[in-house]
C-alpha cells in the first residue's frame, strides 16, 4: 500500500524532478519560434499542487492527497501540456475518492480515468503526445493487474514508468516532425520526469531535492519577487489575510456559495471564493478571520488555513518590492449587465487596444507566458456580467481557458481564436442587441475571415517542415504556419503582406493591420509602413498600430 502522506511527498518529488530537468524538455521543442516553454509549463502547474500539499499533515489519506493535488493542478495548470497533465492527475481524485491508501487497483483506475478525461478535452487528439504516453502506459498497468492481482503499488509504479518509456521511445513514428527533428515529444518526456519523480518516493523513501534556488510564486503561480507585505504600500484596510478550503459536506444539496461569498465581502475585502465538485477554495482580508472560519464550518470541513498578520509583514519589510502583474478583484453578477469580454494579450498597445473594444479585463500572457486557469477564472470572476466572453488569443493558452467552464460561478463562452487578430475581428463582430446565441455565431465567423501573419525569430537552428532554419533568422508565419525565413525586417514584412492578400478569400476590399512589437522603433515601423504602403494595390486600406508585444516584431492582419 501507498499511504497518504507517501503520495503527498511523491507529488513534491515530483514537480522538483521536472523543475530540474525542465530546461531539457523544453529543448526538445521542434517548433523553432520561442516557444519552447512545455516543461516550463508542466513544472508551474504541478508547483500549484506542491505548495498546497506541503502543507497537509502526515496523517493525510491518499484520497485527501489526490483532491488537493487535482484542484491545484487544474487552476494552476499553464499551457495545453499543464491543462492535459492537470486532467490526467484529476483521474487520481476520482480513483482515489474515499480511498485511505492507494493500492495498486487504485493506480489503474486513476490512470484509465485521468486518460479518459484529457482525451475528451482535446478536440482532436493527437497521437505521439503525452495522451499516447499515458494511454499506453494505463493499458499497460490494467493488462498486468489482470495477470498479477497481487503485484504491489510500487511494482505496478515501475510497470507504468517502463510502458510510458516505450511509449515515449515510439513518439517519433507517430509523429513525423518528431522523427525528422531526431527527438521524443516534450510533453510525453515531461510526464515520464513526473512519474520518475514519484517513483523515488514509493522506492526508496527519498524525495528529489530541488536542485536550483526555486523560483518565487504566487497563488497562481506566476514568478514574483515581493512578499505578502509587498502588496500594501499605502494604508491597510483590514489586519489579517486569511485562507481557507472548505471540504463540502457531499449529504448536503442545499449548499449556496453565493452566500459565502457575500458574508465575506460584508467583514472585508480582496474576497476570492472559488469552487469545484469537492471544495470550496476561499480568500479575504478581514478584521475577524475567527468570523470567517465559523460561517465557512456551515458548509464543510476546513482545510489549509492561513492566517497572516498584514500590518505586521508591512512593519518588517526591509526591502522594496516589485510589484506583481495585475491582480483583479471579485465582482459579483450585476444581473442588468448581460454580456462582459476577459482577452488575453501582451503589450501595453494590443490591451489598450482590446479595453477600447470594449473587453473588460485583460490577462497578461501569450507566446513564453501562458497564463495559468487561475489567472483567467480570476479575470472572469472580475466581470459583473451574466455572460462572459473569453478570447484566448493564443493555440496554447484555449484550453486553460476552457478550463473556467466549469469553475465560474457565471456562464463563460470561450472563444477559440488562436491569434491577437482573431480576437480583435471577433470583439468588432459583437452586436450588444442580438442575443447570445447569435453573438457567438457571427464572432466565430469573424474569427474565420482574418487571415494572421506574424514575424519572430528562429529560438534555434532547425530543420522543420522541409526547411532548412538557423537561430536568430526572422521567421515569417501564415496562419500560424512558417513559410519562409529572412534576414531583412522590411523585405520579411512586405513578402507576409503580399502572401496575406494574395490568401485572403475576399475580392474586394481587404484592410491590413499591422502591429509592431516592443523591439521596434517608431522610427522602424514608421519606414516599414511607408515602404509596404508604395507597394499596396490601391483598394487595401493600410493601418500601423503600436502593440509593444514582446516576442513578434509584427503582427499583420487582414480582412
Amino acid at each position: 500500500m501507498i499511504t497518504g502522506s507517501q503520495l503527498r511527498d511523491a507529488f513534491i518529488s515530483a514537480a522538483n524532478n521536472i523543475g530540474n530537468l525542465r530546461q531539457s524538455v523544453d529543448a526538445l521543442n521542434v517548433f523553432p519560434v520561442p516557444d519552447g516553454d512545455t516543461g516550463t509549463n508542466m513544472y508551474m502547474t504541478i508547483s500549484a499542487a506542491k505548495r498546497e500539499l506541503e502543507r497537509l499533515p502526515d496523517s493525510v489519506t491518499a484520497s485527501e492527497v489526490a483532491g488537493s493535488a487535482a484542484s491545484a493542478l487544474l487552476r494552476g495548470a499553464r499551457g495545453n501540456s499543464g491543462v492535459i497533465l492537470s486532467l490526467l492527475f484529476r483521474g487520481f481524485s476520482k480513483g482515489l475518492h474515499d480511498q485511505q491508501e492507494m493500492t495498486s487497483g487504485g493506480i489503474v483506475d486513476a490512470l484509465q480515468r485521468g486518460v479518459s478525461a484529457a482525451y475528451k478535452a482535446v478536440m482532436k487528439p493527437t497521437e505521439g503526445t503525452i495522451l499516447t504516453v499515458a494511454r499506453m502506459a494505463a493499458e499497460h498497468a490494467a493488462a498486468v493487474l489482470e495477470k498479477q492481482p497481487e503485484i504491489s503499488p510500487v511494482q505496478m509504479w515501475d510497470e507504468v514508468i517502463a510502458s510510458a518509456k516505450d511509449a515515449l521511445e515510439q513518439t517519433p513514428e507517430l509523429l513525423p516532425v518528431l522523427k525528422k527533428a531526431g527527438v521524443v515529444d516534450a510533453g510525453g518526456r515531461g510526464f515520464v520526469v513526473i512519474l520518475e519523480g514519484m517513483r523515488s518516493v514509493f522506492q526508496e523513501g527519498k524525495i528529489i531535492e530541488l536542485k536550483e534556488q526555486e523560483t518565487k510564486v504566487s497563488e497562481t503561480g506566476m514568478p514574483v519577487e515581493k512578499n505578502a507585505a509587498g502588496e500594501y504600500e499605502g494604508e491597510i484596510t483590514f489586519t489579517y489575510c486569511t485562507e481557507f478550503i472548505v471540504i463540502k459536506d457531499t449529504e448536503r444539496t442545499d449548499l449556496n456559495v453565493s452566500a459565502l461569498r457575500s458574508y465575506l465581502e460584508s467583514i472585508g475585502d480582496s474576497v476570492v471564493v472559488v469552487e469545484d465538485d469537492d471544495i470550496i477554495k476561499s480568500h479575504v482580508h478581514t478584521d475577524n478571520p475567527g468570523n470567517a472560519l465559523q460561517k465557512a464550518l456551515e458548509y464543510g470541513m476546513l482545510t489549509n488555513m492561513k492566517i497572516e498578520n498584514m500590518r505586521e509583514q508591512h512593519a518588517n519589510q526591509k526591502k522594496t518590492v516589485q510589484p506583481e502583474e495585475t491582480t483583479f478583484s471579485y465582482a459579483a453578477v450585476d444581473p442588468s449587465n448581460e454580456y462582459g469580454f476577459v482577452a488575453v494579450a501582451a503589450g501595453e498597445g494590443l490591451k489598450q487596444l482590446f479595453c477600447d473594444l470594449g473587453v473588460n479585463n485583460v490577462v497578461s500572457g501569450g507566446q513564453t507566458m501562458n497564463p495559468s486557469t487561475d489567472e483567467i477564472l480570476g479575470a472572469i470572476q472580475a466581470t459583473p456580467c451574466k455572460t462572459v466572453f473569453v478570447l484566448p488569443n493564443n493555440k496554447n493558452i484555449i484550453m486553460a481557458a476552457e478550463q473556467t467552464i466549469k469553475l465560474a460561478d457565471r456562464k463563460v463562452i470561450v472563444l477559440p481564436t488562436r491569434t491577437i487578430p482573431q480576437g480583435i475581428s471577433a470583439m468588432l463582430a459583437f452586436d450588444p442587441d442580438e442575443t447570445e446565441e447569435a453573438n457567438h455565431i457571427a464572432m466565430n465567423k469573424a474569427v474565420e475571415k482574418v487571415q494572421t501573419g506574424q514575424i519572430t525569430f528562429a529560438a534555434r537552428d532547425s530543420d522543420f517542415d522541409g526547411q532548412k532554419i538557423k537561430q536568430g533568422e526572422l521567421l515569417a508565419l501564415e496562419n500560424g504556419k512558417i513559410t519562409f525565413t529572412e534576414k531583412d525586417l522590411t523585405k520579411t514584412v512586405m513578402k507576409l503582406t503580399r502572401n496575406l492578400l494574395r490568401n485572403h478569400p475576399s475580392k474586394e476590399e481587404c484592410f491590413v493591420t499591422m502591429y509592431y512589437g516592443s523591439d521596434v522603433t517608431d522610427e522602424q515601423a514608421e519606414a516599414i509602413y511607408q515602404a509596404v504602403a508604395a507597394k499596396m494595390p490601391q483598394e487595401v486600406e493600410l493601418n500601423l498600430i503600436s502593440g509593444g508585444q514582446p516576442v513578434y516584431y509584427f503582427i499583420i492582419s487582414a480582412e
